[in-house]
């Protein structure tokens, strides 16, 4: 399998404009002490972040041909051949860190969900996406994109849309825009609420996005009486983070 195939077979195509790779590269916090990199494929990031100064940096790739590549083109990297879903993020750093990746398509949204199960340690993500997926993440209520991601990592980060790249920056080209997007990590702690009823609530709501929520968490059997009509009457896409944290914290003494 050429290299080229192997990593359209993966979901990913290689960045082949340097200067979108630059921008991509300094579009990561200046203070960045520890970072992973998500399916660097050909180094064409790698190359920018291993001149950064005392950081502490490792890839994860799990194309056999391009860890080959990465080992050969760059001795002292540490390069983790392996499947990043897979990986216990809290034995690789202690501590927090960083991610940054042109990350393949068909798992992007799967890395965006690890990285919110692993809020506590991930500081900031920067990172390419399909252009659809990042305006999902990015968006706000009222949105039509506004979903199950955006509140999610919402509530945890704040996330800014950095730029679109256009298709003929890639080899192959996809059929589809891409984006760039920043995730920080605000000040919050912890929601006043139990967070796995949390997840299940925005999960109800959008999974029956036409729905209002009174017919849409009707699956979750809740106590859907102590919820305001108000509320009710409204689709999941019309609520803040905070909504659903207080719905949460309404029907949680109930359970």
């Amino acid at each position: 399998m050429t290299e080229v195939k192997a990593k359209k077979f993966l979901g990913q195509h290689f960045l082949t404009d340097e200067n979108i790779a630059e921008r991509i590269v300094e579009s990561l916090s200046p203070d960045a002490q520890r970072l992973l990199e998500i399916g660097p494929g050909m180094g064409v990031l790698t190359k920018y972040l291993i001149k950064k100064d005392g950081l502490d940096f490792h890839v994860v790739e799990i194309d056999r041909e391009s860890v080959a590549y990465l080992h050969d083109h760059y001795p002292t990297l540490d390069v983790i051949e392996g499947d990043f879903l897979r990986m216990d993020l809290t034995a690789l750093f202690h501590g927090c860190f960083s991610i940054i990746g042109n990350f393949p398509y068909n798992i992007s949204s799967q890395i965006l969900f690890k990285v919110y199960d692993n809020r506590d340690n991930v500081t900031e993500v920067v990172g390419m996406f399909q252009k659809e997926v990042a305006e999902r993440v990015a968006a706000k209520p009222g949105n039509k994109t506004y979903g199950i991601l955006s509140v999610l990592l919402s509530a945890f980060y704040d996330i800014e849309y950095l730029f679109t790249v256009n298709e003929h920056v890639f080899n192959p080209p996809p059929k589809v825009k891409s984006a760039v997007i920043r995730l920080r990590r605000n000040d919050v702690k912890g929601l006043e609420c139990d967070e796995k009823l949390f997840v299940q609530v925005v999960k109800a709501g959008f999974n029956q996005r036409r729905k209002t929520l009174r017919n849409a968490l009707r699956q979750l059997n809740l106590p859907l009486d102590r919820i305001s009509e108000e509320i009710l009457a409204k689709r999941a896409e019309q609520l803040t983070v905070t909504q659903f944290i207080e719905i949460t914290k309404t029907i949680e003494p109930c359970l």
